[in-house]
């Protein structure tokens, strides 16, 4: 009996890691092709990436910096800062939940983005232009940035690429002051960095 419900259970882990994979690698959004341009924020283009955990190479600039794999969340932002803010961040890998860094603290420089950096919440309150790190999750491990588009003292609006295949380009969020802390409500959000 045990034998039977050993087989069983490695037949169901199987037909779900193979599903998960086929949602991985294959575009579900067929209104979509991969590399699509679906928006842009100040000239610089949002495309479309099919799944979250689609890859299609590393794009560099012109110049040699390293801007992420194509497509996805990482890439945007850090396009985005290159494009727009003229900004090259010393340390141009890792994922996204990598760009906030625990042991800085609230307003001070974060050394590999060369950005200054704020927990959530904290005393400043968020920007446009400022870069959102969200913390990792069960179904996508390495999190997720995004860009402030809009900002008003109840709200703001994020940019971003990669959200998966049916997620929007753009998202709103609460904005509350609390203690004389700025939070953004969503408990994935670890914070914001920006521009000096």
């Amino acid at each position: 009996m045990l034998k039977k419900k050993v087989v069983i259970l490695i037949i169901l882990l199987s037909v779900g890691a193979f599903g998960f994979f086929i949602l991985k690698t294959i575009n579900i959004n067929p209104e979509y092709k991969v590399g699509k341009q679906i928006d842009q924020f100040n000239g610089v283009a949002v495309y479309y990436n099919g799944n979250v955990g689609h890859i299609s190479g590393r794009e560099l600039t012109a110049d040699g910096y390293n801007l992420g794999l194509k497509h996805q969340c990482v890439e945007f932002v850090k396009r985005y800062y290159y494009e727009a803010l003229n900004h090259k961040m010393p340390n141009s890998y890792g994922h996204a939940k990598d760009f906030f860094d625990n042991k800085v603290s609230d307003g001070k420089i974060n050394k590999g983005r060369n950005l200054i950096q704020y927990s959530n919440p904290s005393l400043s309150k968020p920007r446009l232009n400022d870069l959102v790190v969200y913390s990792g999750t069960v179904l996508n491990k390495y999190g997720h940035v995004s860009i402030i588009s809009q900002v008003t003292d109840k709200d703001i609006e994020i940019i971003q690429q990669n959200p998966g295949p049916f997620g929007d380009s753009r998202k709103r969020y609460h904005l509350i002051k609390e203690n004389d802390k700025w939070k953004i409500n969503n408990h994935q959000i670890l914070g914001w960095l920006r521009k000096k």
